[in-house]
């Protein structure tokens, strides 16, 4: 059912598409029509990228699921970056780990109920993402005064970029040696039904496509945030983080639902450590050949990263898993996001 919601759902980015370049249509509009048309299509990224894997190897498939599988929270910070909307590129990658540790998890540990957690893996993951905003901190301090994108600023960032993207070469090679197949035999015969040459035409297409989407949220950002009554960074690290990987959200949740807890834990808390080594190093790297972008992170951002990380380590300690420790989970990123309502843009 989900799926054939998601595969319909995809008509709605040539329309979004059109009404942007054909019409005179309210930004506020195109802002919601263009975050509900990036929900099927980062879908669509992560189906033709897990099939692409299924044909090259964990190796090769890997290092797609990470370039690819992160494909539209990177186009949108770019995009970002190319706009001057630096606050909103900070703020939308630290909300994207933010949601991953506190209401994919949360909502993972609700909807599977009780079952056992790989305690090594949760505590591996957590750590990655202390060590990240340990390293943010160098670069983030001597933002608190004066010019946060002063080019200084962004010349320290990228040693730090550069460390965190070694740091997840490390520990992705690691974890392929732990985990020598990320499926099931079911899964891996279903994952067969694309060649890979269908696959890889079909993440082309949806990532260009992406692409001119995000460009609609990102020119609308700031007048639907002016019309809503929000600050540009509620905007960013609530609902663009959301949206920047809601498919992947939703594919934790239904695993979850199925029984399979641990595998859902791990995908949520992957994934939050995969934006803080991959994803945010990626986007100062990458920004270079745009605008180089500094981690200025406020503190309002490293420390609702940092209670985020603590609360989730506390909650999963005991190694099991309960909707009551779901609902914590949930209900802690739903107080960080009053916060971040109240603190704005300053």
């Amino acid at each position: 059912m989900t799926k054939r919601i998601l595969m319909a759902g995809l008509g709605l980015a040539p329309v979004v598409i059109a009404l942007h370049y054909g019409t005179d249509l309210s930004d506020t509009v195109l802002f919601v029509l263009a975050a509900l048309a990036l929900i099927p299509l980062a879908w669509l990224i992560g189906e033709s990228t897990e099939h692409a894997a299924h044909h090259t190897g964990p190796g090769v498939g890997g290092f797609l699921n990470a370039s690819f599988g992160n494909a539209p929270e990177l186009i949108i910070a770019l995009l970002a970056v190319h706009n001057g909307l630096t606050d909103v590129v900070r703020g939308s990658l630290v909300g994207s780990v933010i949601g991953n540790l506190l209401l994919v998890l949360g909502f993972s540990l609700i909807f599977g109920g009780k079952g056992d957690l790989d305690r090594i893996s949760s505590l591996v993951s957590l750590a990655i993402v202390v060590l990240a905003s340990a390293l943010f901190l160098i670069p983030a301090i001597p933002s608190w005064s004066g010019d946060p994108d002063r080019h200084s600023l962004a010349v320290l960032s990228l040693p730090v970029a550069i460390v965190l993207f070694v740091i997840y070469l490390v520990v992705t090679w690691l974890a392929l040696k732990r985990h020598r197949s990320l499926h099931t035999s079911d899964e891996a015969s279903e994952m067969a039904g694309w060649s890979l040459r269908t696959s890889l035409l079909v993440l082309t297409g949806a990532t260009v496509v992406t692409a001119l989407v995000a460009e609609v949220l990102i020119k609308t950002v700031e007048t639907f945030a002016h019309k809503a009554h929000l600050s540009e960074f509620f905007v960013a690290v609530v609902i663009i983080a959301i949206v920047g990987n809601a498919a992947e959200h939703g594919g934790a949740v239904v695993v979850a639902a199925r029984g399979k807890i641990k595998l859902a834990a791990e995908i949520a808390l992957s994934s939050g450590a995969q934006v803080a080594v991959f994803l945010i190093p990626a986007v100062v790297l990458v920004s270079w050949a745009i605008e180089p972008l500094a981690l200025s992170f406020r503190p309002v951002e490293l420390a609702a990263l940092g209670g985020a990380t603590l609360f989730t380590a506390v909650t999963l300690h005991p190694g099991r898993s309960s909707r009551l420790r779901g609902g914590l989970l949930v209900g802690a990123f739903v107080v960080l996001a009053v916060i971040f309502f109240i603190v704005g843009n300053r």
